[in-house]
């Protein structure tokens, strides 16, 4: 069985779209411990970090898919053998 990090780690080396991603996923989750330093808010940081959280949220999703379908092929492609 293939483990969710080797499948990581083969579409780090051979999936430009998965390591924007990732790179993209990293530079949100800094943004947003930054902010999250702060003790109190203001209501624009609050729609800011909002924003960073749905943001990052879409990246790891995307990130999910693509795992799942590269799951897939290699599942397909055990069958067809």
């Amino acid at each position: 069985m293939v483990t969710e990090e080797h499948i990581a780690e083969s579409l780090r080396t051979s999936n430009e779209e998965y390591r924007t991603l990732e790179e993209s996923h990293h530079r949100l989750d800094a943004e947003l411990q930054q902010l999250l330093k702060h003790h109190v808010l203001t209501p624009q940081e609050e729609v800011l970090k909002k924003q960073l959280q749905i943001e990052k949220l879409a990246k790891k999703d995307r990130m999910a898919a693509l795992v799942r379908d590269y799951r897939a092929t290699l599942e397909q492609a055990g069958t067809t053998r």
